[in-house]
């Protein structure tokens, strides 16, 4: 069986090596992301295009040897990974693309990308020797959590935005988590997670603030040059709040590059942030390499409510390197847009990939995106998890018994189906 061939951690800023065998969070000079190393040459000897087509099953465990969890027994599986990539006919055409793929993360088993995270970074927990959980959750990450903690048989506490969708805090709880909610946003969260942390040494599994679960995440970046036969796209397009995903894609870009698996060159990544609260937005724009928190920050998109990314510097220089940019979207061309996606046959998406096609629609009409450029657009989670977009209208009732067919298609509004 495939066994992971991590070595080290390394400060992402300090460049200093630790041990990665013992829970560590941040880098203790200077409380910035700490990274997982692998002897990737190591990994290149079992992990390869033909071996990996052997591996049938296991979702994103496929790419242990890239993957923290040294036990195999160890390895909590849900069903996540190895989503689909599709071509949404429809929906690229109304946006003006030749070649738009969607990455399906809603199809992973808590609704979301959420999923990926979790698995590499509660199972890497716990073979650690973590006792209990915590962490601060805007929503998807919260039932993610939840779920893997329960896997483990580890207690789990999750504190989220007392606005936050009713389905998202039902999941923690229905999976025993226990929930405080905080009227604030995720950073108010994160704060008093860390005071709850410091007091019953629950282990906390912020978003970049431990080693791990940004090597789930970079899973969906090896998944799609496996799925691209190796060569990856022109343009990867991903919401963005905390920027775990593009930190971890880009991640996995370079260790396939250095294993050899693909060239040297690189997809443009773009962020997509909502108007609302952009703080890597305003960052980029003024060419500044640290992002400062965003004040008063408001979406109905709670993934991209985050006023502070720990890993700013990452996702600003993941951006700048690949040649990428970032782009906000106002809140009503994501509501729109979530009705729109729908209407075009790409399900109930999320509002933060609702954000994500409209910055698609709005980059292609500039001439950022040209029309023939293959694209992959990240839906990171499904839309039912989260309230419904404004302007629905309350489907019309009859009786069982109803018998007068003119009247039902008036109460439709829409008239008889040809013949």
């Amino acid at each position: 069986m495939t066994t992971s061939t991590l070595t080290h951690l390394e400060g992402s800023e300090s460049g200093r090596t630790y041990d990665a065998d013992v829970l560590q969070r941040l880098d203790p000079a200077d409380d910035r992301p700490l990274l997982a190393r692998y002897d990737l040459g190591q990994a290149a000897r079992s992990l390869s295009p033909k071996s990996l087509a052997q591996r049938t099953s296991g979702g994103l465990w496929r790419w242990a040897e890239l993957l923290p969890v040294r036990d195999p027994q160890r390895r909590l599986w849900l069903g996540e990974g190895a989503t689909a990539l599709y071509p949404p006919t429809r929906l690229a055409g109304a946006l003006g693309l030749d070649r738009l793929l969607i990455k399906a993360e809603g199809a992973n088993p808590t609704g979301s990308f959420k999923a990926r995270g979790m698995a590499a970074a509660v199972s890497r927990a716990a073979e650690l020797g973590a006792t209990s959980l915590i962490a601060p959750s805007a929503g998807n990450a919260g039932g993610a959590l939840a779920a893997y903690g329960a896997a483990a048989g580890l207690p789990v506490t999750v504190v989220m935005p007392a606005d936050v969708p009713a389905a998202n805090r039902d999941e923690a709880l229905v999976c025993d988590a226990d929930v405080l909610l905080v009227e604030g946003l995720i950073s108010d969260c994160g704060r008093i997670c860390a005071q709850i942390a410091a007091a019953t040494g629950a282990f906390d599994v912020s978003t970049l603030k431990e080693p791990y679960r940004v090597e789930g995440k970079k899973t969906m970046g090896l998944e799609l040059a496996e799925d691209l036969d190796w060569h990856l796209p022109d343009v990867i397009v991903y919401p963005t709040g905390g920027g775990t995903g593009l930190v971890g894609m880009a991640k996995a870009f370079d260790e396939l590059e250095a294993m050899g698996l693909v060239s040297e060159r690189r997809p443009r990544l773009v962020s997509v942030q909502a108007e609302g609260c952009a703080p890597l937005v305003r960052a980029f724009a003024a060419g500044e390499r640290r992002a400062e928190p965003w004040v008063g920050a408001t979406t109905r998109a709670g993934g991209l409510r985050v006023p502070a990314a720990i890993g700013d510097t990452l996702v600003l220089d993941a951006l700048r390197s690949s040649g990428g940019t970032a782009v906000a979207v106002p809140e009503e061309e994501i509501d729109a847009m979530q009705r729109s996606a729908g209407r075009l046959g790409a399900g109930y998406i999320s509002p933060e990939s609702a954000a994500v096609f409209a910055a698609l629609r709005e980059l292609v009409a500039n001439g950022t995106i040209d029309a023939d450029e293959q694209v992959v657009a990240f839906d990171t989670g499904i839309g039912h998890k989260y309230p419904p977009p404004p302007g629905l209208v309350t489907p019309p009732v009859v009786g069982a018994a109803e018998q007068d067919v003119d009247r039902i298609l008036a109460l439709l509004d829409r008239g008889a189906a040809p013949a």
